[in-house]
């Protein structure tokens, strides 16, 4: 198993090795280059189309993003403004009114997430 340098915390999260502080407010150039790589091989992103309980509406959904709630509402809004329509965050969940999985995989990947596309 490979050793990234940096200590889990389970009050902040990942903790970086030189400068002792949280992966995401990490001061130290050598932290800052690990933690932005750290968050888009975390795995894969599915993307699907979703109908049910939805009263016939189709929405996409973007879910096995990580925990950090602000990058998740970040990525929300950038999102909604590519796709050109509304959307919101429940639960870890980005979701986005009607089927724009070609359009948010494209943005994804050229972010660096890894994506995977699910539903009919």
């Amino acid at each position: 198993m490979g050793n990234s340098g940096f200590v889990y915390s389970t009050e902040t999260g990942r903790m970086c090795p030189d400068c002792s502080m949280p992966a995401s407010k990490c001061t130290c150039k050598n932290g800052k280059s690990r933690t932005s790589t750290d968050n888009k091989v975390q795995g894969s992103i599915h993307i699907k189309r979703e109908v049910k309980g939805r009263k016939g509406k189709t929405v996409t959904t973007i879910s096995g993003l990580e925990k950090n709630e602000s990058l998740t509402r970040r990525l929300a809004t950038d999102l909604k403004k590519v796709c050109g329509t509304g959307g919101s965050v429940k639960e870890g969940v980005i979701v986005i009114q009607g089927d724009h999985r070609e359009a948010i995989k494209a943005l994804l990947e050229q972010q660096g997430f890894k994506t995977k596309l699910a539903g009919g």
